[in-house]
């Protein structure tokens, strides 16, 4: 069975998730992490101690830290799925974000809703854009250091590929085996003519956002634009119908 088809598309929980760097500033580290983190900026700028001043790790902390599980934080989990209508073959995408100050509250609503609602891997799945390599690993390191369980779902520590099937990424389905290329979300919308709504922040700009603004509101905004974005692609891969606007329903919190 192609992995297109492996999963009924109304047991699929589409997700994204947002983070930021785990404090405001670079000096709010402890002395060890601040260390740590210098010697990792010698890896992400190419160089050498002597050559990396203090202020280059601030900047590069404020910039890069929110993308490493280690000094970064998951401040929003937005998540979509499909229902069906009862008088109408047409689905209906509902979307919920799980977005607070709190960390742990973030993780454990989300996870509250993967076991109440989707805690079989055999029946349900979750789909998202590189979920394999950021978003799933990144949940699970920040559930450990807030000593959280794992939910079924996400209990795959060791698991080999095939016993992690319920995990769909888009970015993988595109590559057919490619294992060359990393292909944003944002290119293949672009190249599958999926609607992009406007929107005035980044991902790169989520760090800023939530750590001057502390505006959650409008980062959660955000990730359900690009869950919805990863709905539209998986129905392009399977050659279906793009859902129109009137198809989609954010749910409140």
């Amino acid at each position: 069975m192609s992995v297109f088809d492996s999963f009924d598309l109304y047991n699929i929980l589409f997700l994204d998730i947002e983070t930021a760097p785990a404090v405001a500033e670079f000096d709010d580290l402890s002395e060890e992490l601040q260390e740590i983190w210098g010697i990792k900026c010698r890896t992400i700028l190419r160089r050498t101690e002597e050559e990396i001043e203090f202020d280059d790790m601030a900047e590069t902390f404020k910039t890069r830290a929110g993308i490493y599980a280690e000094f970064g934080k998951i401040i929003c989990i937005s998540v979509g799925f499909l229902t069906r209508q009862p008088d109408s073959s047409e689905p209906i995408l509902r979307l919920k974000s799980f977005s607070n100050h709190v960390e742990a509250v973030v993780i454990d609503d989300f996870t509250d809703l993967l076991t109440r609602h989707f805690n079989n891997p055999d029946k349900f799945a979750i789909c998202g854009h590189n979920i394999r390599e950021f978003d799933i690993p990144y949940i699970c390191r920040r559930s450990l250091v807030n000593q959280l369980p794992l939910p079924r779902m996400l209990d795959i520590a060791g698991k080999k590929p095939w016993e992690t099937k319920h995990l769909l990424d888009t970015l993988e389905m595109w590559k057919f085996g490619d294992i060359k290329n990393y292909t944003s979300l944002r290119l293949l919308a672009a190249l599958f003519d999926i609607p992009s709504p406007k929107d005035d922040i980044s991902g790169a700009d989520v760090g800023r956002v939530y750590w001057e603004d502390r505006d959650l509101d409008r980062i959660a905004t955000y990730c359900e634009k690009d869950v919805l974005a990863t709905v539209q692609l998986f129905l392009r891969l399977k050659r279906l119908p793009l859902l129109r606007e009137d198809q989609v329903i954010v749910v409140g919190t």
